[in-house]
Order: C-alpha cells, then sequence, then structure tokens
C-alpha cells in the first residue's frame, strides 16, 4: 500500500488540536482568516501570503491552536464580505454561512478487507438522498443497502451530495463540490453511510459535478479565475480548465476526486456531463482525473471506476492515453436508453426522433452507438464514432435514469408511460439480458409510480422564477396537451418525488421486482451473462409488424462454453419463437411468468411467445427463473 497525496487547501486539523488554513485566493492582494466564536463575535486574522510564484501563485495560510471540530470560519478578501471556503468540508448553516473545521481522519472506519467490486460485476442504482427515504438523509439509506444486496445490486450511484442552496435539490447546484450536504447530515454522516455501503458488501459511486457551479451562493469567482468566458455550457460560464490561471482550477478538481476517493472511501466517481468540461490543453483533465484515480487504487488495493456521462457517443473517453484517450472505465449510453424508450412509449418529439424503429432495438444490443459517425436527423449532422475493440463492459445502459424521468414535463416514470406491465417487464429484460453494465434508478426494481421531477429551493425569487421559465421552454417538446411542468420550488413538487418503497407480494409491484432479482442473479449464474464480447442481435420478421428481436450471447468454446438465446417480442400479438430449444437446451426465463404476475404458467413446450414477451433459451445444465 502505497501514500496518497492530501488536499492542497482547505482547513487541516493538526495532531496537537491546532487547524492550519491555506487558501488559493490569487484575485486577492489581502486575505483575512475570521474565525466565529459560538457567541458569534469574530476574531479576524492575517493570512500570511505564501511567496512563490507561477502554479504556486496567490496562496495565503494561517496556523491557529487548539481548533475543534465544528469552529467556524471564513476568509474575508481585501476587507470585504466574509466567504465560504471554496473547499470547505462542511457548511453546517448551509450557503452563504460560515465553513466549519472537520477533520474526516478520526473517522472510524470498518471497511479494512474491502476490495472494492469489478468492473464487469457491476450493477449500479442510483439513488437521490433527499428522496430515497421519508428521512431524506445519508444515514437513513443505510438501512435500505441489505435489501439492495439481495436484489442483486452490486453498487450505489449517490446523486450529487456537495452543498448546494436551501435543502431540496437534484444536486447538480451545488456551489461547494467539497462538502456534503448539511441538511443530509454533513461530511460525518456521508463516511457512515459510504462504511456502511462497505459493510453490506456494495460499492459506493458518487456523482460529482466538475462542468460548472450553480447560480446562487456562488463567490469563487471573488477568489480566483475558475470560470473562463472561451466557452460557455448550458448551465453559464464554463469551468477554467485551459485559460489563464487554470493551474490552480485544476488543482481544486483533482484534489476534489482525490479526497472522495481517498478520505471518503468512495468506489468511485461518475463525472457529470463530460461533454461540457472544455480543456483544450495538451493534457486534458479527465485524463488527470483517471490518473488520480489510479494513485488511490494502488494506494489502497481497492477497485476505482471512473464512468463517464457524455452524449457524444465519443470512444476516445474510454481509449488509452497511449491511443489519444482519457481512459476512463465505462461510459453512459444513451442511445440504448433512446431506442427502447421511444420505441415502447412512441414517443419520437425531441431528440427522440432520431428513434423508434424495431431495427434500432436489435441494433442497440448489438453495438452501443447506434450513431457512429452516422447522419442524425435530430442534430442536423454526423454524430458519433464507432467503439472498435471495446467491450461492452465498458458501457452503462439504462431504461430510466435521473435525467430520462426528471427532465419531462412531469417527471414521469416508464412504469406510468408504458401502462401494460408486460411492456415494463420486456424492457427490464433487454437492459438486464443486454451485454452492458445496468443502471437501475431507484425504484425501477418494483415499478415506482411515483414520478421524479425537478426540484430546488433557492432563495431568490428572480432566480426561482428564471428556473421555472426556464423549464417550460426546455421541455416544450415533451409536453403534451394540456401538460404543465410542476412548480420546481414547490415543497409539495419534492415530496411528490419521495419514493414509496412498496411490492406486495402477489401485485404487479413484487412480481417485477421478482423478475429483477432473478434476472441480476442470472447474471452472476449464467456464464454467457459474463460474456461482453461475444454477442449478435438482429430482427427477425416484419418491422412493420413490430417483429422479434433475436439475442444471442456467448460461445461455443472455451472453459466458459455455452450461449444464452433470447427472444423479445415487440408486437402487441403473439408471435412465434423463431427457434425453438433444441438437444440439451431449454427454456430458462419467460418475463410473462405467472411468478412475475404474467399469464404464462410454465416454462416447458413455449412454442410461441406472447405479447411483449421476452424468452430465454440456454443449456440444460443452467438454472431457470421463476
Amino acid at each position: 500500500m502505497g501514500e496518497i497525496e492530501g488536499r492542497r487547501c482547505g482547513a487541516f486539523g493538526q495532531q496537537d488540536g491546532s487547524a492550519r488554513w491555506r487558501v488559493w485566493a490569487p484575485n486577492a492582494r489581502r486575505v483575512d482568516l475570521v474565525l466565529i466564536r459560538p457567541d458569534g463575535r469574530r476574531d479576524v486574522r492575517p493570512m500570511r501570503a505564501e511567496p512563490h510564484r507561477g502554479t504556486n501563485a496567490g496562496h495565503f495560510h494561517h496556523t491557529e491552536p487548539d481548533v475543534p471540530d465544528g469552529r467556524r470560519y471564513a476568509y474575508r478578501l481585501d476587507g470585504g464580505e466574509d466567504r465560504p471556503d471554496p473547499c470547505s468540508l462542511w457548511q453546517p448553516d448551509g450557503v452563504p454561512g460560515p465553513s466549519a473545521v472537520y477533520r474526516p481522519g478520526r473517522f472510524r472506519w470498518t471497511d479494512g478487507g474491502w476490495n472494492g467490486v469489478s468492473r464487469e460485476d457491476l450493477v449500479i442504482y442510483e439513488l437521490h438522498v433527499g428522496t430515497f427515504t421519508p428521512e431524506g438523509t445519508f444515514e437513513a439509506v443505510i438501512p435500505r443497502l441489505p435489501a439492495l444486496k439481495e436484489l442483486g445490486v452490486t453498487a450505489i450511484e449517490i446523486m450529487p451530495v456537495n452543498q448546494f442552496p436551501g435543502s431540496r435539490n437534484w444536486g447538480y447546484d451545488g456551489v461547494l463540490p467539497y462538502a456534503a450536504q448539511n441538511t443530509y447530515g454533513g461530511p460525518q454522516a456521508l463516511q457512515k453511510l459510504v462504511d456502511g455501503c462497505h459493510a453490506a458488501g456494495l460499492a459506493a459511486i458518487l456523482d460529482v459535478v466538475y462542468n460548472h457551479v450553480g447560480p446562487e451562493g456562488n463567490y469563487l469567482g471573488d477568489f480566483g479565475p475558475y470560470f473562463t468566458d472561451k466557452y460557455r455550457t448550458p448551465w453559464g460560464k464554463a469551468v477554467n480548465y485551459d485559460d489563464r490561471g487554470s493551474d490552480g482550477v485544476r488543482d481544486w478538481v483533482l484534489d476534489n476526486a482525490r479526497m472522495w476517493l481517498g478520505e471518503f472511501h468512495f468506489d468511485g466517481l461518475r463525472l457529470d456531463a463530460v461533454h461540457a468540461i472544455y480543456d483544450l490543453g495538451a493534457r486534458h483533465v479527465l485524463r488527470s482525473i483517471r490518473q488520480v484515480a489510479d494513485e488511490v487504487e494502488a494506494a489502497t488495493g481497492r477497485a476505482i471506476h471512473v464512468i463517464a456521462e457524455s452524449d457524444q457517443n465519443d470512444p476516445r473517453i474510454l481509449q488509452p492515453p497511449g491511443r489519444g484517450g482519457y481512459g476512463m472505465d465505462a461510459q453512459w449510453s444513451d442511445d440504448f436508453h433512446h431506442a427502447v424508450h421511444s420505441y415502447l412509449t412512441g414517443e419520437t418529439r425531441g431528440y427522440y426522433s432520431d428513434y423508434g424503429e424495431a431495427r434500432q432495438v436489435a441494433q442497440a444490443l448489438r453495438t452501443p452507438f447506434l450513431f457512429a459517425w452516422d447522419y442524425s436527423p435530430h442534430r442536423g449532422r454526423k454524430h458519433g464514432s464507432p467503439p472498435e475493440g471495446l467491450g461492452g463492459d465498458r458501457f452503462v445502459v439504462c431504461i430510466q435514469n435521473h435525467d430520462q424521468v426528471g427532465n419531462r414535463a412531469k417527471g414521469d416514470r416508464i412504469s406510468t408511460l408504458v401502462r401494460d406491465p408486460a411492456k415494463q417487464r420486456l424492457a427490464a429484460s433487454l437492459m438486464l439480458l443486454s451485454p452492458y453494465l445496468p443502471l437501475l434508478f431507484m425504484g425501477e426494481e418494483y415499478g415506482e409510480t411515483r414520478s421524479f421531477p425537478f426540484f430546488c429551493s433557492f432563495h431568490g425569487e428572480q432566480l426561482i422564477q428564471a428556473v421555472r421559465e426556464g423549464r417550460k421552454r426546455e421541455f416544450a417538446d415533451f409536453l403534451g396537451n394540456g401538460e404543465t411542468v410542476p412548480d420546481p420550488a414547490a415543497v409539495e413538487t419534492f415530496e411528490s418525488a419521495k419514493l414509496s418503497w412498496s411490492w406486495p407480494e402477489g401485485t404487479v409491484h413484487g412480481g417485477l421486482r421478482r423478475m429483477y432479482r432473478d434476472l441480476l442473479a442470472a447474471r452472476r449464474g449464467w456464464p454467457a451473462m459474463r460474456d461482453f464480447v461475444n454477442r449478435t442481435a438482429r430482427l427477425v420478421g416484419e418491422e412493420g409488424a413490430g417483429g422479434v428481436v433475436e439475442l444471442v450471447r456467448g460461445t461455443d468454446a472455451g472453459a466458459s462454453a455455452g450461449q444464452l438465446r433470447a427472444y423479445f417480442n415487440l408486437a402487441a400479438r403473439a408471435a412465434p419463437l423463431p427457434s425453438p430449444t433444441g438437444p440439451s437446451e431449454k427454456v430458462l426465463f419467460s418475463s410473462e411468468s405467472s411468478g412475475y404476475c404474467g399469464t404464462r404458467k410454465k416454462l416447458a413446450d413455449v412454442k410461441e411467445l406472447l405479447p411483449f414477451e421476452c424468452i430465454a433459451i440456454g443449456p440444460d445444465e443452467w438454472k431457470p427463473l421463476g
């Protein structure tokens, strides 16, 4: 085991009880540390400017004796207003209140024997802390972890928890990326959650936002050149990764990644919208983030995963640096979701206008990029590049996620969009039998019908109104007749997103969850399901009639010989089974099994596919489901 490089800036508690503060503030000539007593009185301490030039220019530091955890402090730049620490770990009073000293090294971890989860074993469960439980806290998640483990999940992916204004937010409006949201329980409670994940046998992945900073309570520009006018993102100014003064900004981001992976023991990071991270320098910041992950992995012995979200269908994200890539472990593949969603719901508005054909469902099982330098009518240009030489375990697919649910007029889920439970079971079967890494959005495993609309709790009325109007404009393509966008600032909108966490036995919800559990067990037990390279997929029959998609995974050669054949009926009427069971084969699974609240009573002698049914066939020795 090696040593993990520490943070360069922030408040650092020393073993003798003292604390040392260091801040990067090249925009200021003078920086004062403001220590706030419990009674509110303020003690002002001048910070010493460090004499270095170049990368180290603009740093100030100060050491103070006898500083307990929880001591509030702020920085005062050139005699101006008090500002929270850009590297604050704790904001007990929220934004824009003072920061507080926190010593993460004092936490007593119990995960000494934890080595993580290998990439090919990842089954990711995306959750939002504020709506996953009635309490909406880090610690309230812990009692639910055993149920996720029993389901077959191997990793939770927590939507961003960096400090945001107010108490309600998806997390993508955070302004202090080092601080764990105070209303969720703060940094110590987050450490407890990660430790609890490892105790339950689950990896913990954190969604981080390195492409923009939220609009309210953002004081970073007072300190230094954190942003650049060279580029624009959909959310405002871009983070400065390649313009003048960007060295300090890059350090700030890389130290943040190192802190979450090292000091907070996260097993991976999901990088939000990397297509909005602009860096034309010779060493892209994404590659530097991967290097940080490699260093933590080498020092701890834990498997560390960096997963990128991108809508560019660009294989460079995954390719190694030697081939001009960024070396990410995996990336989200939107095409799979869009192909399945558009076909089963019939939606063809907005970006769904590129999808909706049955052949694309088959194609999405064959390749993660449906557009690989192909013409996209929605974009009006060619899009993507072929993902040559990349296995299926480098791509994360879903039938729901926070974006695809929340970025709708009402935040409605697939369970309310398709209505027919058979369609929902078919969609889940396509994802869970696919040759990719599955991501479940919280509640989908039992067909949660409660919505997940966008919500926030900004303080400024002008900003709130701008968000309201912006949501209406942004998703106008997805509004039906008479539909309106729920008020993002209303408490009721937030409350409507909280999970019911209910799947009574004998109901469609209970049957769906059982099917998810069985198929996730099959991903572990059927050898072909661990083969992410050998697969074929094709559409059988006439596309106009819906047709049947045939997926074949695995190979008849080698130690793990055995092929899985899965057939997906995309039509609302029965269809002949294209290829019946052969010698030494049997039907292993039906999405319409009565055990899943379908109508099929037995798996023997199957000759036709029921409407929207999936049938899987494999060797006799493989364990059947249902």
